[in-house]
C-alpha cells in the first residue's frame, strides 16, 4: 500500500480515503469540490491498495461479478490506516466509494478512532453484510451514505439488491442513534464519482 496526502498536510481534519491507483488522477478534483462546499482544506491521505477484491473485503465471499472472489484482507487494511491515524490532535474519518465505502463502513464497527464515516455508493450488496450490520452496533456518531438513482438497474440479481440494501442500512442507523444522511445521486455507478465523493467528505466534515 501506498500513501499520498493532498489538501493541507498540517490541517487537523484528515479524511482517509482507500482507492484503486488507477483512481488517483481524480483526488485533485475531489478536493478542489470539497474545499468549495466547506471553505475549509482538510487533508486527504489516500491509501492505494494492491488487491481490491481481496483489501477492502471483510470476509471471504463468493465473486459476485467477473471470476474474481472476495478475500478477507480489511482487517490488515484497518491496521495499516490506523498507524497513520495516531496523532491524538486530529480529528480522523474514514471515507470510500464502491466497495472502499463498504470497508470505511465496516471499520465504523471496528474502531471508535473515526469522528464519522463517509460510504459514497457503497457495495451494500455484500453477501452478509446487512445481517453484519444487524447484529453489531457501530462506533461512530455520524454517517453518510449515497446511491445512484440507477445502480440497482441490473441483471445482477446480488447487485440488484442494493437500493433496498442501503436504505435498509440507513432506517437501521438512524433507529440506533446514528446521525446518518442518505443521499440519492443521479445516474449509475460510474457517474460524477468525485462530486459524489467530494459531497460525502463535506458532510461528514460539517455534521461533527
Amino acid at each position: 500500500m501506498t500513501v499520498y496526502r493532498f489538501g493541507d498536510s498540517e490541517s487537523s481534519e484528515v479524511i482517509v480515503q482507500a482507492i484503486d491507483e488507477r483512481s488517483l488522477p481524480a483526488i485533485d478534483e475531489e478536493v478542489r469540490i470539497l474545499c468549495e462546499l466547506t471553505g475549509r482544506k482538510p487533508c486527504v491521505t489516500v491509501v492505494t491498495v494492491d488487491d481490491w477484491f481481496n483489501d477492502l473485503s471483510p470476509w471471504k465471499a463468493p465473486a459476485v461479478f467477473g471470476k474474481d472472489p472476495f478475500g478477507d484482507g480489511a482487517g490488515q487494511t484497518l491496521g495499516f490506516i490506523s498507524d497513520l491515524c495516531n496523532d491524538s490532535r486530529k480529528d480522523y474519518y474514514l471515507s470510500g466509494y464502491s466497495l472502499s465505502g463498504l470497508f470505511a463502513l465496516w471499520a465504523g464497527y471496528q474502531t471508535d478512532m473515526f469522528k464519522g464515516i463517509a460510504a459514497a455508493s457503497p457495495s451494500m450488496w455484500f453477501p452478509g453484510f446487512a445481517d453484519y450490520m444487524a447484529d453489531h452496533q457501530i462506533r461512530c456518531n455520524s454517517v453518510y451514505l449515497s446511491l445512484g438513482d440507477r445502480e440497482a438497474k441490473t441483471k445482477n440479481k446480488v447487485m440488484a439488491t442494493v437500493g433496498e440494501c442501503i436504505q435498509s442500512a440507513h432506517e437501521l442507523l438512524v433507529s440506533r442513534g446514528v446521525n446518518c444522511r442518505f443521499e440519492w445521486n443521479s445516474g449509475n455507478h460510474f457517474a460524477d464519482v468525485e462530486k459524489r465523493c467530494a459531497r460525502a467528505f463535506a458532510w461528514v466534515l460539517e455534521a461533527t
